[in-house]
């Protein structure tokens, strides 16, 4: 019993460090995104779009509420974006957004991640012009033609649509990502989007394996357990 006991110990405090991790970024998030705009999700799209994808990853609804109560009153945290661009383990470029209220602490946070993986930060703008900064709506379907017509009849400045193993895909400029949801659920009342976000994409990918490969998958862990970390995007492909 001991020894069973101890692996369900060990996972329940793995899923509750994974949780808290969770939901402490979609707090900063949805918090940020009503202090921004209104704290009304139906008259704040941006905190309509956060709160409809922490519902999809499961966030307790008493979470979200928290965090939106938090920004309708005064004072609270003031958290700010922050930015950093390097280049991982194996030379792979990476671009690190946060959410922090103590600057020093995150990018202590950051570096460490870097200096220990042996990779290293760099300027701004020196990582960011190997991606392609875009609104990425995705759903099930066949209906190219159909999607096309509808962008362009909402007047959406559309980059491509992309039909690809059964799934549509809409990639747009991010100043259009609320236009293109919009035009796409109106156009197609009762669509699912599996996939809707402001993205950054690689131009090129890079393949790693073995201990390369390890090394990196280190790295992006040690990056996730960062509080202050909200996302991560990189040019590597994973397995």
């Amino acid at each position: 019993m001991g020894r069973i006991f101890e692996k369900r110990k060990h996972a329940i405090f793995k899923t509750a460090a994974q949780n808290s991790k969770l939901y402490s970024k979609y707090s900063k998030q949805l918090y940020m995104a009503a202090k921004k705009g209104v704290p009304d999700p139906e008259a704040n799209p941006v905190l309509r779009s956060f709160v409809e994808r922490a519902k999809r990853d499961n966030v307790p609804s008493h979470v979200i509420e928290k965090a939106i109560q938090k920004a309708a009153g005064t004072g609270g945290e003031d958290f700010q974006p922050a930015r950093y661009e390097g280049f991982g383990p194996g030379g792979a470029l990476v671009i690190v957004d946060c959410l922090t209220d103590n600057n020093t602490r995150t990018i202590t946070d950051i570096r460490n991640c870097f200096t220990k993986t042996g990779a290293k930060l760099a300027a701004n703008g020196t990582v960011v012009m190997s991606f392609d900064h875009l609104a990425v709506l995705s759903f099930k379907g066949d209906i190219e033609e159909k999607v096309l017509e509808a962008m362009f009849a909402a007047d959406v400045a559309v980059e491509e649509v992309e039909s690809k193993d059964g799934a549509i895909t809409v990639f747009a400029p991010p100043a259009e990502f609320y236009k293109a949801k919009t035009a796409l659920l109106e156009a197609f009342p009762g669509l699912e989007l599996e996939v809707q976000e402001i993205t950054f994409l690689p131009q090129a990918t890079k393949m790693f394996s073995g201990e390369d490969l390890a090394l990196f998958e280190k790295f992006l862990g040690m990056l996730n357990d960062c509080d202050d970390v909200q996302e991560i995007y990189h040019n590597v492909a994973l397995p």
